[in-house]
């Protein structure tokens, strides 16, 4: 079986700002919840490039290499894993970040400049395939708590 998952959340900063902190490496600690360490051989973020992400120690530490398989600042990004580590025969990721419509009060723009809505599509099978609805819980989890901080810090940052 394979697992999908898909986590949105509204972003207090907009598809440029968002896209650029999550993708911006050497920042990437201030605010994910999930990792200890994070890089991307061999410069910045884009289309081939390898990016390694070690989890905290708590969730196994594990380090995963994953490859970018679509750049597209500042709308969307995806991934493949290219490592593999124990539990995963396969593993792509994706984060798409949309602009919010303008609310009925604000009729000069089209769209909020310090809003925007990140989702992030997750798919995956296990070995061995019983661990896949606990992998599922618990990234499920992971990542809507790795949203919210990556929110949280971006209304710090706005209110700086």
């Amino acid at each position: 079986m394979t697992v999908h998952i898909v986590v949105s959340q509204v972003m207090p900063a907009s598809c440029e700002r968002t896209f650029g902190l999550i993708h911006d490496y050497g920042r990437r600690l201030e605010w994910d919840t999930l990792l200890r360490r994070a890089y991307v051989e061999g410069g910045t973020a884009d289309v081939g490039k390898i990016a390694v992400c070690s989890a905290r120690w708590l969730l196994g530490g594990y380090s995963f290499r994953t490859r970018y398989v679509t750049f597209k600042p500042p709308h969307l990004a995806a991934i493949k894993l290219e490592s593999k580590p124990p539990f995963f025969t396969k593993w792509a990721a994706s984060i798409r970040h949309e602009p919010i419509d303008s609310d009925d009060t604000d009729h000069a723009a089209d769209h909020r400049d310090d809003m925007s809505l990140a989702t992030y599509t997750m798919t995956f099978t296990c070995r061995p395939a019983f661990i896949e609805p606990i992998a599922e819980r618990m990234f499920k989890r992971e990542t809507e708590n790795r949203l919210a901080a990556l929110a949280n810090h971006l209304q710090r940052d706005k209110e700086r």
